[in-house]
Formats: structure tokens, sequence, C-alpha cells
């Protein structure tokens, strides 16, 4: 009989789950809290820069190759862009993903359940037996996954944040997010950032594109990037950086220019930005905030709930409940949450079956970067980074221990040597 696998949050993390356990013949539902998956990849849209590369190409040597298929192909809206600090990159259409991932997933047999918010668990000893959602109802499971990321809720945004950033969390319409690990009774921790305070705010906003000037919106349309310098009386100032989850984008050109990527808006790369100098810098005139409403001057902040976990993706202290994505780590990314998912999810069915689990070998990027931000943590100085692919103190590691490539047949051959080819393929029930 096939494992009840239940997965409570339906972001970037909650997908690679979903789509791990299901090929592994588990019987997958995922519980999210709004009316929409993909959590925060609403307004993301950045995928292959730099290190996501290498790391996307392990990916699909391991059998996720549906989902990147679809970031890669179906809603791409620019493929192998350059822009500063960054190379290689794919832009995917936010409008249009969540409902090709959507189907994808319910083509593999997935249970959907939007607007059902966990807000308890029901212990039988060490294990969750079940999950309460806000409307009562109870839903039993062999085995969890936490994949309810760590950005706000509202209160959080407010204490640690400028306000609430009235961003794609939408606490206030769906109740706020809810730590399946810490109402199990887990003790969660947070980050913090480079001056010791705690949390990060979300890297990005966006802009409606229509309110750009006509040269801005030809730009992005035709090249996928846009920048534009900004005189030096408007510059935030380059304290404004670290105050970004996305680390990757704290480089001086981000403070000394506008940097805007075509993701179907104008993806503003900056956590928050005056309106008031934004609109005096030429072709920002009309410039009105997509998302989060609050870019003026704030965005949710995140980090704020990790669990401690091993390097299979188990959460300590739950024998049945497995994390990805953000719960488990300072990890910043689609990618990074897909793959840290993706094993959890699959880890999640071994354990049912009483089977093995699985830890990514530290020879390819993946295994490497589960391992080594699972020993950071532990530390001080490892809870105020941010690890990624893409940039930062992670990738630099990548390039150091010769796990960056963009050597295709290369990647797929060291996965193959390191045993993990199709992992997240393979039919386990």
């Amino acid at each position: 009989m096939a494992p009840k696998v239940v997965i409570v949050g339906g972001g970037w993390a909650g997908t690679g789950a979903a789509v791990a356990a299901t090929q592994a013949g588990a019987e997958v539902t995922i519980l999210e809290r709004t009316e929409m998956l993909l959590g925060t990849g609403l307004v993301g849209g950045i995928m292959r820069n730099n290190g996501r590369f290498t790391a996307s190409e392990e990916a699909i040597a391991m059998g996720l190759g549906d989902v990147f298929h679809i970031l890669d192909s179906v809603v791409a809206r620019h493929t192998n862009i350059n822009f500063p600090g960054h190379k290689h990159a794919n832009l995917y259409d936010i409008a249009k993903t969540e409902p090709a991932i959507k189907k994808m997933l319910q083509t593999k047999g997935v249970t959907i359940k939007l607007k059902s918010r966990v807000k308890d668990v029901v212990m039988d000893g060490s294990k969750i037996k079940e999950v309460v959602l806000d409307s009562g109802e109870v839903i039993t499971g062999d085995v969890f996954l936490d994949t309810t990321g760590t950005a706000g809720p509202y209160a959080m945004c407010n204490k640690y944040g400028n306000g609430c950033g009235m961003c794609v969390l939408r606490c206030h319409s769906y109740g706020g997010r809810v730590s399946l690990a810490a109402k199990a009774g887990v003790q969660e921790f947070m980050g913090t950032k480079a001056d010791g305070t705690v949390g990060a705010m979300s890297g990005s906003c966006k802009l409606l594109k229509e309110s750009l000037s006509e040269e801005i919106q030809k730009m992005l349309n035709e090249t996928g990037v846009a920048i534009i310098p900004i005189p030096a009386e408007l510059q935030k100032g380059s304290e404004a950086l670290t105050k970004k989850a996305c680390q990757q984008y704290a480089l001086a050109e981000f403070n000394e220019n506008i940097i805007l990527l075509d993701t179907g808006h104008a993806k503003l790369m900056s956590p928050f930005y005056p309106l008031d100098m934004l609109r005096a810098i030429p072709g920002f005139e009309n410039a009105r905030y997509e998302d989060p409403y609050s870019g003026d001057m704030g965005n949710s902040m995140r980090y704020m709930a990790m669990s401690p976990r091993d390097n299979a993706l188990h959460v300590l202290g739950v024998d049945n409940l497995f994390c990805g994505g953000e719960k488990a780590g300072p990890l910043v990314g689609h990618t990074e949450a897909i793959v840290t998912g993706a094993l959890g999810g699959s880890n999640a069915v071994r354990y049912a079956l009483g089977q093995d689990l699985v830890v990514i070998p530290e020879t390819l990027a993946i295994g490497d970067a589960i391992a080594h931000v699972n020993e950071m943590v532990k530390t001080k100085e490892g809870l105020g980074k941010k690890y990624t692919f893409s940039g930062s103190v992670y990738f630099k590691r990548m390039q150091e221990k010769n796990l960056y490539s963009t050597d295709v047949d290369a990647i797929k051959d060291k996965v193959e040597q390191a045993g993990m080819g199709k992992i997240f393929a393979k039919q386990l029930v």
C-alpha cells in the first residue's frame, strides 16, 4: 500500500517534495494556505544564474526534469542572459508558471488542497499523527514535510522590518505562516543580518512594466534586462544592500543602478525603493509598485523560523517529519528550494517504507550545499550569512571546490558516478 505523504506549504520546496514523493510511488497531498502555489516564486523568476546552472543540471540528472522543463522552456521569457555579477540566467514568466506547475503536479496524481491552512498538529509520541486545518478538517498521513518557508507572518515584518510589506504572502487574507515543526514541538532558530539583527528582508519587488517609459519597456521586452544609472544624490547607500536576503545581489552595481529584469512585470532588484526618489530617475516618472504594494518602504522578513535537521532533511525531534527550502537553513532561491524539497520528499517515502535514507554526496553541488549550510548554522557567524548557488559566499565555495560547471554532459556523468542518477525518479513502492 502506498504511504501517505502530507506536504504543508505549496511553494517551490513543496513542489520539489511532491514531485519526488509521487515519483517514488507515494500518495501525496499538498496543503497550501493561499489560493495559489509557489509562494515567493510568484514574484521570483530567476533561474540558472551562476552556480544554479550546475544545480539545475544535477537536479535534472537526479530525476526532476519535469520541473525544470517547465521553467526552461514552457514559461521562459528570456534565456541565457547576463546582468551584473550573473551569467547565463533564465527568466520565467511569473504569470504563467503557477498554472503550469499546478497542472504538472495534478497530472502526476498529487492532491492539491488550496486555502487549507494548518493551524495545529496531533502528536502520537514523537510522531505527527495528523494535522488540523483552520476549517476543522483533519488530515492524516504516514509522514509529513514542513515546506512552510520562513517569511513573515506580518507580526514579524512589523517587529523586525519596516512594517507589513503587503506582499505575495497575503497573511491578512489567508492567515499567517504556521510552522509545522514548531507546532510539533521543535525549537526552531532565526537567521540574522550582517549587523546581528534578526531576519533578512526579501531582496526584490516588482514594478508595473506599463508604468515605465517606453524606452525601458522596449529594453526589457527585447533583452530581458534594463540597467539605469542612478544619480548619486538618489542612491540609497550601500548599507541598504546588507538588509537583503539575496546577498548574491549585494554588489555595488545594484546600489549605483536601477537593475530591472523582465519576468512579466519589471523585477526591481532592491527590497524597496522610496517612490519619490524612484520617480525622480528619468524613465520612472510614473513608476508604480506591483508587488509588494509597500515596495516604497519595505518587504517581507525572512529566515524567522528554520528547523534543525540532518543532511537527509529529517527534522530533528520528530520521527516522521522532513523539511525543505528555507526551513532547511538560510538557503536563498527557487532552485535551492526545489532540490532540498525533493530530497526531503524522497526520504519521506523511504522513511515510511522503512528504507535507509539518502544523503547526497558532497562531490555534488547540491549535496555540498546541504551539508555546508547545516554546519554553518551551528555558528554565530554562519547564521549571519545567506547561501545560494548563484553568488555570495556559497558560489565562491562552489568555484573553489570545482563544483561549478556549465558542461551538461560532465555534470550528468558526475551525478552518475556519485550514484545519484534518477534518484528522485525511482519507484520505491
